[in-house]
């Protein structure tokens, strides 16, 4: 079982451009059960839950740095084991042109989402667990979303709306 939040509540985090923490909110302190003092400083993938693939992250990274946003559904790991999942969006910060670090806002996602979610990652956790090469394992793992995502005829961001939409439509039925 996992750890959830208030859908009317926001985790927020900023970073530097390094990914440390630079500032968290009251939600994210209370459902990482992390005190701010352990969590400022660090990298942000402190929270990072070991059955979410790399090459996600190695993506978010790819397009946060080139200035772009980024939906994504991500199963964080608190500091008493229990584990959460988001519906991140992802974003620099930018002042007077330049990135200067990255904000994240995460809600609580729809059950229908992390159902359509699960078995993906799982796969590609999967696949990156067959090489001992970090990278080899982050690029095999990358296209095999790839190939997924041009079985489905879609975008990472349209597929992570296309799983929202359809989460939003079964509650309000």
């Amino acid at each position: 079982m996992s750890r959830t939040f208030g859908a009317d509540e926001v985790i927020v985090s900023k970073t530097d451009l390094k990914g440390r923490l630079t500032y968290v909110n009251d939600v994210f302190l209370r459902v990482s059960r992390y005190p701010e003092e352990e969590l400022l400083g660090r990298p942000h993938n402190v929270i990072r839950h070991p059955n979410m693939p790399r090459a996600l992250f190695a993506m978010l990274w790819t397009e946060i740095q080139a200035g772009r946003e980024m939906f994504a559904y991500i199963d964080n790991l608190a500091a008493d084991g229990e584990n959460y999942w988001v519906f991140a969006h992802v974003t620099p910060t930018v002042r007077n042109g330049a990135i200067i670090g990255y904000h994240s806002n995460r809600r609580v996602p729809s059950a229908h989402a992390i159902a359509e979610i699960v078995p993906l990652y799982a796969e590609m956790c999967a696949i990156e667990q067959r090489y001992s090469h970090p990278r080899q394992a982050m690029d095999a793992s990358a296209a095999y979303l790839a190939g997924e995502l041009d079985r489905r005829r879609m975008t990472y961001d349209q597929f992570v709306w296309s799983i929202t939409e359809a989460g939003q439509k079964r509650v309000a039925a």
